[in-house]
C-alpha cells in the first residue's frame, strides 16, 4: 500500500493589530483619570468610600498642585475683569 500524505494545513490569516490613532490623552480624560487616582488613594490612606467621595466632589480638598478650573470659573473672571474696566 502507497503511505498517504498528512492533509495540509490551512494558511492561517494574518491577525490585524488593533491600533490606536492618537495615544494622548484629551483634559477631560486626564482630569478623570486623576480623580479615579485620588478617589483610590483616599481609599488607601483609609477613609470610607461616602467621605472619600465627598472629598472629591469638593473642589476645595484638592491639593494646591493641582491646576484645575472649570470653563465657567474662566468665563467668570473674564466677565469681571470686563466689569472692572468699564
Amino acid at each position: 500500500m502507497a503511505a498517504r500524505k498528512p492533509p495540509r494545513k490551512k494558511a492561517q490569516p494574518a491577525k490585524r493589530v488593533r491600533t490606536v490613532k492618537d495615544e494622548s490623552y484629551t483634559e477631560l480624560e486626564m482630569y478623570c483619570i486623576w480623580l479615579n487616582e485620588y478617589y483610590h488613594a483616599l481609599l488607601k490612606s483609609g477613609f470610607k468610600s461616602d467621605l472619600a467621595l465627598a472629598f472629591v466632589m469638593e473642589k476645595s480638598s484638592y491639593p494646591s498642585w493641582v491646576n484645575y478650573r472649570s470653563p465657567y470659573e474662566d468665563e467668570i473672571k473674564r466677565l469681571m475683569e470686563e466689569d472692572d474696566d468699564d
